[in-house]
């Protein structure tokens, strides 16, 4: 007989980040299917879903509502940063734990959160890392007006610094903002060598369609002159974008490969649902980690969590991965990506990359190389 967990399920089904949110529920929905389904776990998760609709003011009350009204002590969800940062008061209140499938800007680490995808030395760095010594160091940032714009454009503005080039501009937009003329008359006028995206939902959409305009009207503003980088694009925002994103570039633990037969995609619909993304990845591991730590200590508290992390290994989407047990934070691949339709060719990977999430064994020289000397005279 199998044993009944309740499991918290926070994601919006609407709102600016819906097709992400979308991805993540579905890879969290994904993996409790398969987990009851499997004749050898002694355990069966229950759902408990509430659904914030894209309206950060509801995250904490829900996540309390989740944590006072059922048995669950996990929750799988929240997409931004500004939510997460809402739920975690009521996680330390209640003694709940989050798993978070989202990347993130890094600088942070709390117990009651496992962070299950990429921070700034899995995505950031690394991406720029590749951009520059290929298209030059001279960037544009522009970012959604909260938390992950603000902060990783900050990382972002060092970096650049680091590499010997300049910051052209720096632009943000409201939540939602699909008017993004200004932000092209100004890269126009300053051309940039890349422009760093860290714009969200309808807002990235409308951007990579204007830009496209650009391109027509200037060939430096084509792909494989000036791309536009993205440390959080992955294929379940690809037809929102079309043809516009094709050439352009992008950083994340995991992109889908129509050639290989993966596991955990078995009965996926591919003709009806977007392909695969690391959003669905991380959910789906999220879920599978979670029972199997669960199979064996059906009531795991942080302080549990952390001896779990620190003894284990787990076979996820991304391959077999470890948790920091002091910052709870995934070991990950790195892939860098380029679009290509609706999915991406990988043109970079680097297998198993620590957690790094204050950037505290950041080296300039080996992401950027030494710089060189110039002769005063």
């Amino acid at each position: 007989m199998k044993r009944r967990i309740e499991i918290g399920i926070l994601y919006s089904r609407s709102g600016n980040y819906r097709l992400v949110s979308e991805s993540c529920h579905r890879g969290a929905m994904q993996a409790i299917a398969a987990v009851n389904a499997d004749p050898f776990s002694p355990i069966e998760f229950v759902p408990v879903e509430r659904d914030p609709q894209g309206n950060a003011d509801r995250y904490a009350t829900l996540a309390e509502d989740i944590l006072r009204n059922s048995s669950a002590r996990h929750i799988i969800g929240g997409v931004t940063s500004w939510s997460r940062k809402e739920i975690i008061p009521a996680l330390e209140k209640a003694g709940g734990m989050l798993w978070y499938a989202c990347p993130y800007e890094g600088f942070e680490a709390n117990e009651h959160v496992v962070y299950m995808h990429a921070c700034p030395n899995q995505h950031l760095v690394p991406l720029l890392g590749h951009v520059v010594p290929i298209y030059g160091a001279n960037g544009f940032l522009t970012g959604s007006n909260y938390i992950w714009g603000w902060e990783t454009n900050r990382v972002a503005r060092d970096l650049i610094a680091d590499a010997g080039g300049r910051v052209l501009g720096e632009r943000y937009l409201p939540l939602g903002e699909t008017d993004v003329s200004r932000v092209i008359d100004e890269i126009r006028a300053t051309r940039p060598n890349f422009i760093l995206n860290n714009l969200i939902g309808p807002s990235s959409y409308a951007f990579f369609k204007a830009y496209a305009e650009l391109a027509q009207q200037d060939d430096h503003f084509t792909p494989p002159h000036c791309p536009i980088v993205s440390c959080n694009l992955t294929e379940c925002e690809l037809p929102a974008i079309g043809a516009a994103g094709d050439g352009h570039l992008s950083a994340g633990p995991y992109f889908h490969d129509t050639s290989v037969k993966e596991v955990w995609l078995v009965g996926q619909a591919e003709k009806d649902e977007p392909r695969p993304s690391s959003f669905q990845a991380s959910a789906f591991a999220s879920v599978k980690i979670l029972a199997s730590i669960l199979a064996a200590e059906s009531d795991a508290s942080p302080s549990e969590l952390s001896a779990a992390f620190a003894s284990n290994s787990f076979n996820t989407p991304f391959g077999t991965i470890r948790i920091d047990p002091q910052t709870q934070h995934a070991t990950l691949p790195v892939e860098i990506g380029r679009i290509a339709g609706d999915g991406f060719e990988k043109v970079s990977v680097t297998k198993a990359v620590d957690p790094d999430p204050y950037l505290s064994r950041y080296d300039r020289t080996k992401v950027f190389g030494r710089r060189k000397l110039k002769v005063v005279s």
